[in-house]
């Protein structure tokens, strides 16, 4: 049974301990953090683990095979290379790094030492996204026009991110395992409204090479909370709705063809029946960590391997600079070939 060391037990690691903890084929080995207080809260909830403000102490620990990591964005680049340097596997937190030459390094050095690194993209293991991502495969949907989404709340915060590098982060990562197409240009708009903070509310447009258009729309700044995609299909659309308790995801077999003469404009529109496929109730991080341990026992890549984070981070580092840039977009292609 794999050994599994938790660094951070501040928001996300109590549950990255408690799904390796219900998994049965992963034990929490040691947890680290910092603060006394998120200690003694782990002592609490996993009393056969071995507690640490010592992160040192996971990295010489011969019992922890991998480590997971939960700390604030700017730790994740130097913990996770400290733990690939001392031969564990690797599950970081989403964003991977705060910049491409970092995610390169951590992606190189897996591969030199023959290690598992895996990204938390968790959306990507919930079942309403595999199901799209079948849909997509098998060709229900046809050519996919466009990627729309919607995710927006009140808070969290955050102090070393901004609003693109915290929520948009989810949709990156969902498009990239979606679509088999490369994204060839990135523009985005953001602004701050708070005082001392990073910019709070944003727009991000990506433009892939195959057609498909994807518009996300990310805010800390609302009065609800909204998780919604629509994707349209040329044969069929879907709405995802992460709110719903109920019908996550409904298919439309609905759409518009242009008929005859162009010129014309004979649009016939199809408007047919629509279905809610039953999801899996597995939760979905207890999902990723089986497929952690599966990447490790098999020596294959995971589903959101490190190659997978990097590409994302790519996409992150774009955005940022067309924020800068007032929107401008920033070509991906052009860039990829400069590096």
């Amino acid at each position: 049974m794999i050994g599994v060391g938790i660094a951070g037990y501040g928001y996300w690691g109590p549950n990255l301990a408690r799904a390796v903890a219900e998994s049965g084929i992963a034990r929490v080995e040691m947890i680290a953090d910092a603060s006394p207080a998120a200690c003694q809260r782990a002592a609490i909830r996993h009393p056969s683990a071995r507690i640490t403000e010592d992160f040192a102490e996971l990295l010489r620990d011969g019992k922890v095979d991998a480590i997971m990591i939960a700390t604030p964005v700017h730790t994740h680049f130097p913990l996770a290379l400290e733990a690939l340097c001392a031969g564990k596997h690797v599950l970081v937190e989403k964003p991977m790094t705060q910049t491409v030459p970092q995610a390169v390094q951590l992606v190189d050095e897996a591969r030199r030492r023959g290690l598992t690194l895996m990204v938390d993209h968790t959306f990507v293991y919930t079942p309403a996204v595999q199901t799209i991502s079948r849909l997509v495969r098998e060709g229900d949907l046809g050519e996919i026009y466009y990627y729309d989404s919607t995710r927006v709340n009140l808070g969290l915060f955050q102090r070393d991110v901004n609003v693109i590098w915290d929520l948009a982060v989810h949709d990156f990562a969902i498009m990239d395992h979606l679509l088999d197409q490369q994204p060839v240009a990135i523009s985005a708009s953001a602004a701050g409204f708070l005082s001392g903070s990073p910019e709070n509310m944003a727009h991000v447009t990506v433009h892939y090479s195959g057609g498909t258009m994807a518009n996300l729309n990310v805010n800390w700044l609302a009065p609800v909370k909204i998780r919604q995609t629509l994707i349209g299909g040329s044969r069929k659309m879907l709405v995802y709705d992460d709110m719903e308790t109920s019908e996550k995801l409904k298919i439309y077999d609905r759409g518009a063809t242009c008929n005859g003469n162009p010129y014309e404009h004979l649009v016939s529109y199809r408007l047919g029946d629509m279905y809610a496929p039953a999801l899996s109730s597995k939760e979905a991080l207890l999902s990723e960590v089986e497929e952690f341990v599966r990447a490790i026992d098999t020596g294959t890549a995971p589903l959101t391997d490190g190659e997978g984070g990097l590409r994302v981070v790519e996409m992150l580092a774009a955005a940022a600079r067309s924020t800068q840039q007032r929107g401008h977009p920033i070509d991906l292609i052009t860039r990829k070939e400069a590096s």
